[in-house]
């Protein structure tokens, strides 16, 4: 069996049988790039790793705190001023090696920043070097989902993603796991693994820069700068808009898992266990996720919606029988929490990718991002409002939420029927 047919064969077992030999090779490259990037995603993790090593340095509480939403928001906000941009370019590909190969540059500052600074000179390092991170990332995330759209077809894309979620996954359960075990310990080791991060962003830009690309049409750029128009003129598009905002609930309720928990005094324990029941969920829902979204990406926000719902439930009725506090209860309730945002991720960029054309995926991709951009502020601005009642108030909040985006999803036409 020559290289070529093993690539054809091996992207059909994984994705379904590809239209031409061009999209299974651009496939596998897609999943390898893929899982490169979301394993580096893993290792940096501002929720945990970065948060848990600025505070071991002594940085502020005010700039660890800083990390998350700069990251989250930093990545979302700028996209339409991004796509603009790419709208103008033929070669699409080249954005997205820039902006994985600027994450990497990011990480390794972030390296670079933990091993020689303390204090809250460590603590703003952290919070440039993030913000680098997070632009680079609006520039790959703007990028992807229009380089998706031309170099793998509908039904098969949702596959390519969720596979390459799984595998990613698998690196960051075992990080998790040496991180409970003791064989990494201390500031260095995390250093280390960041720049192990960093490698990893610079390798996906290298193999993504060879993509075999199709010359984009340049002929309509500046819709993307239209956000407004867009969501008049396609009702279906701010239809989906709305669902993923209200659905963003399934982003932010992990913390307030994590107070309930009370990891006061369990330390790296607690913190080991909640890593690997999100590492496990990714592994174990994403590539199922993605052959999902593949046969109806409106049906997986459906059941993801539900299913992040009942799980929030889940951890307010924890935590009012007292289970909130054993070893176990937060870890399965994050499990079940994080197989449903990993359903949200798979249902929202494959019902994206399909609703939209090759002119205006990149315009559509861009004002979607931007707005929930905004909309993450404003959702976790209600989530710490409510937080001063009690994180059981936040979850409450949230999970209303995620039904109710549910229920907007139901109102979606079928983008996968074509």
């Amino acid at each position: 069996m020559t290289k070529e047919t093993f690539g054809e064969a091996a992207f059909e077992t994984l994705a379904g049988e590809p239209e031409t030999p061009a999209e299974a090779r651009n496939g596998i490259r897609h999943v390898v790039s893929l899982s490169l990037t979301k394993l580096a995603d893993g290792l940096i993790n501002p929720k945990l790793v970065l948060s848990y090593l600025l505070n071991a340095l002594g940085a502020p509480a005010a700039l660890v705190s800083a990390l998350v939403p700069i990251r989250e928001a930093g990545a979302l906000l700028p996209q339409v001023f991004l796509a603009h941009r790419l709208e103008r370019m033929q070669a699409r590909r080249w954005m997205w090696v820039a902006g994985s190969v600027g994450q990497g540059i990011a990480a390794a500052l972030i390296a670079l920043a933990a091993l020689t600074l303390e204090g809250a000179a460590a603590g703003w390092a952290f919070v440039g070097a993030i913000t680098m991170l997070a632009l680079s990332r609006a520039a790959a995330s703007v990028s992807y989902k229009d380089i998706l759209g031309k170099t793998v077809g509908k039904k098969r894309r949702g596959s390519v993603t969720g596979f390459a979620g799984s595998v990613a996954s698998a690196g960051v359960f075992v990080f998790a796991l040496l991180l409970v075990s003791g064989w990494l310990e201390g500031t260095a080791a995390l250093a280390a693994a960041i720049g192990v991060a960093a490698l990893l962003w610079v390798a996906a830009a290298l193999l993504f820069s060879t993509l075999e690309e199709e010359p984009s049409d340049t002929s309509r750029a500046g819709t993307a700068l239209r956000p407004w128009k867009l969501l008049r003129e396609d009702s279906t598009f701010a239809r989906f808009v709305a669902a993923r905002g209200f659905l963003t609930a399934t982003a932010l309720a992990p913390p307030y898992l994590v107070i309930l928990a009370g990891d006061g005094d369990s330390g790296l324990g607690t913190l080991g266990a909640l890593v690997i029941a999100s590492a496990a969920a990714s592994f174990l829902s994403s590539y199922a996720w993605g052959r999902f979204a593949d046969h109806s990406s409106r049906q997986v926000l459906i059941a993801a919606g539900v299913l992040g719902g009942l799980a929030m439930a889940a951890a307010i009725g924890a935590s009012l029988t007292g289970l909130a506090a054993t070893v176990w209860a937060m870890p399965v309730v994050l499990f079940v929490l994080m197989i449903a945002h990993h359903g949200v991720r798979q249902g929202r960029s494959t019902y994206l990718v399909d609703i939209a054309d090759d002119d205006n995926r990149a315009a559509y991709a861009a004002t979607a991002n931007t707005l929930i951009g905004g909309l993450l502020l404003i959702s976790g601005a209600i989530g710490g409002a409510l937080s001063f009642i009690g994180p059981m108030a936040a979850l409450g909040g949230f999970a209303v939420m995620a039904l109710v985006g549910s229920g907007v999803a139901l109102g979606l036409k079928e983008a996968e029927g074509a």
